[in-house]
């Protein structure tokens, strides 16, 4: 019998996040799907993000009588279960009704962080109300610094503990398959709007009740009545900050009072800069190979920006993590955590909440065997001398 990865529509008989994947691509229409799942041009930093984790190889120890390994963590002054961070995305309440929530519920029964991006469905008000103390809130530096002021202290009055601001985002990647299921911004083609009516369970829980979900974060920001699902992708496109610097950064360090962490950096000089203007962490990132092609995996540089400001900073990565074991090696690779994406987003596509804890658990059991299996009881015992590459 030939092999084949599960392809049904039951998110429980999932074994792991390929088969979650397979899971959301037969539940949602497939301009949704390629929304989440694509990446730019060649799709060659995509394919490095996973590409880099099958030259990391282990070197095990064995009886080392661990017992039950210990996942638990610290992570910019909070205690985390497992090193996981979910990491901020867009448009999730086109995946599932009210995606971020299903999101943020998932990880916080988990008993990890969730970024809220600013380009999100939900209120960040109403999240933080609901699950205090769990969520982080994602920035885009827009050219106008008085919309970066508002959105600071949207999150400063929600009472957020960690600014993630998003730095590769100057211009939008060239996401061309996305593109392809378009015949102008926004507007489907024929072909794209038959597989969706192919798909009557997704309009039935997405758009009937609520119709095409708003960007809930961008009221005071957008003309009123214009927090369209359009109307919020064109005003992005006018508000990238293509002269996006240094400079920038430090007003928002300037301006917020808690933690904040800068995402998108990909060489050890701007890892250093980041330290040197006040950063409590940087996210190692290609943005999930979305914006520049051809360019190095975060899990590529972790080894070198451990090395140079490692004592300075908190260091997460994120790029292709599909497996407990790709966390664990990013772990021994000198990262002090890991954010998450297309994981996630392939449970909450699958199905919702339960999908999302579904991903998380089976993330949790890869790592507590892989970590028994290394001979290892905490993740402080992780480290370069378990892994060859």
């Amino acid at each position: 019998m030939k092999r084949a990865h599960y392809r049904g529509g039951d998110y429980r008989r999932a074994l792991n996040i390929e088969e979650l994947r397979g899971v959301a691509r037969h539940r949602v229409p497939h301009f949704t799907f390629e929304y989440v799942d694509g990446g730019a041009e060649d799709e060659l930093a995509l394919k490095r993000n996973r590409a880099v984790f099958e030259r990391i190889a282990w070197v095990p120890r064995t009886l080392a009588g661990v017992g039950p390994p210990d996942l638990s963590t610290q992570l910019l002054g909070q205690s985390l279960q497992l090193p996981i961070v979910i990491a901020p995305t867009g448009f999730n309440g086109m995946l599932w009704p009210q995606g971020d929530l299903q999101l943020a519920r998932a990880a916080a029964d988990a008993g990890i962080p969730f970024t809220l991006s600013t380009v999100s469905n939900y209120p960040l008000a109403s999240m933080t109300a609901e699950l205090p103390g769990r969520t982080w809130f994602q920035l885009y530096p827009f050219k106008d610094r008085s919309f970066i002021d508002r959105l600071i202290d949207l999150a400063t009055d929600a009472g957020c503990s960690t600014l993630v601001v998003t730095t590769d985002v100057p211009v939008l990647g060239a996401r061309e398959w996305d593109q392809r299921n378009y015949r102008a911004p926004m507007k489907l083609k024929l072909s794209s709007m038959l597989d969706v009516l192919a798909h009557p369970g997704w309009l039935w829980r997405v758009m009937i009740p609520r119709g095409a979900p708003r960007f809930e974060n961008l009221h005071e920001l957008l003309p009123k009545g214009g927090d369209s699902a359009l109307a919020g992708v064109q005003f992005m496109g006018t508000q990238l900050n293509t002269a996006l610097g240094w400079q920038d950064m430090e007003h928002v360090r300037g301006r917020w009072p808690g933690k904040l962490v800068l995402k998108g950096l990909l060489c050890v000089e701007d890892a250093r800069r980041a330290a040197d203007m006040g950063a409590d962490g940087i996210v190692l990132s290609n943005h999930g190979g979305r914006q520049l092609d051809s360019c190095v995996s975060g899990v590529e540089l972790l080894p070198a920006v451990s090395a140079e400001v490692g004592d300075r900073l908190t260091i997460l990565v994120d790029g292709g993590f599909c497996r407990g074991l790709d966390v664990l090696k990013a772990l021994a690779l000198g990262a002090d955590g890991v954010m998450i994406g297309r994981a996630a987003l392939y449970g909450l596509a699958a199905g919702g909440q339960p999908g999302v804890a579904r991903a998380l658990g089976i993330l949790r059991a890869e790592m507590e065997r892989g970590m028994t299996l290394l001979g290892c009881r905490s993740l402080d015992e992780l480290g370069r001398h378990l892994i060859r590459s």
